[in-house]
Formats: structure tokens, sequence, C-alpha cells
């Protein structure tokens, strides 16, 4: 039953380093992700960072985003991801609030840094007090900010997530 379950998952993981070696032929990142849910791919994602201009478009959220819209939910219990690298913060951070069941990755985080995708100043930056970040970081006006919130919290038509 073990090697069942591992060629399973291996089939998943194939499936995501293939798009991560595809995705360098195509102008992209060497990232891919897969989410499968019930033995099925639900979406795929690879990084389009320079391709689209735009700084979040990692694999891990490409391939969240399309399955979220695919089940019309942005509660992916059930699913599971199959990414080629260690997920930088943001693309963790991105799991957890997808609610993803389980997560296998190929390439570890010091395998990116050795070829120059390295976040590892970003864990490093969390751990620091917003004042002492390297992105200045100053807190304002929270005396009306905290009116978005006490208003959430008396919603009663409010979809927590």
């Amino acid at each position: 039953m073990k090697l069942v379950l591992m060629d399973y998952n291996n089939k998943f993981m194939r499936k995501a380093i293939a798009l991560s070696v595809e995705n360098i032929k195509n102008g992209g990142g060497p990232f891919g992700a897969v989410i499968v849910k019930e033995g099925k791919v639900v979406a795929t994602g690879v990084n389009r960072v320079t391709a689209n201009t735009d700084p979040t478009a990692h694999a891990e959220v490409n391939a969240i985003r399309k399955a979220a819209k695919k089940l019309g939910t942005f509660d992916l219990a059930g699913c599971d991801i199959y990414t080629s690298c260690e997920p930088c913060p943001m693309c963790l951070g991105a799991v957890y609030w997808a609610h993803l069941d389980k997560m296998f990755y190929g390439n570890t985080k010091a395998d990116a840094k050795n070829i120059g995708f390295d976040d590892s100043f970003i864990y490093d930056e969390i751990d620091l007090r917003p004042e002492n970040r390297r992105v200045k970081t100053t807190q304002l006006l929270p005396e009306e900010a905290i009116v978005a919130f006490r208003t959430w919290t008396l919603a009663v038509d409010k979809v927590e997530y």
C-alpha cells in the first residue's frame, strides 16, 4: 500500500517538476505546482513573475488561484499541493490560507538560494519588530482603521475564512 501511495505522489510531483522545466523554455522561472483533489489534477501553476511583471505570480499562488476559481471556493480543504520547490514565505502563507491538506515539494529553499532565489531575508524580517524591518514601516490612523474590524465583528452576514 505504501508503494502505491508513493507512486501516486511521485506522479503528481513529476508533473510539477515537468511544469517547472517547461516554464523555463516559455520565459518563466524554474517553478511549477499542481493541486490535486481525490486523485485528479484540479489546477496547475508556473512562475510567471517576469513574464507577467507580477511579483506575486509564483507557481503555488497561480495554482491556488486557478483551483479556487475552478472549484468555486476559497477553501481548498481536501486538496493537496505538489510543488517543484519548497515554497517561499508568501506561497507558504497562501498554502495555509487556502487550507490545503498536504504539501509535497522537490527542491529545498537552500537549493533555490544556490541558484539566486534567496528568500531567507524575508524569514529574518518576519521575526523583527516592524520598526526594525528593512522596509520602513509606520502605523497610521489606528483609531480609524479599527472601525473596519469592529464592523466585521458585528456583521451577521460575513463569510468567515
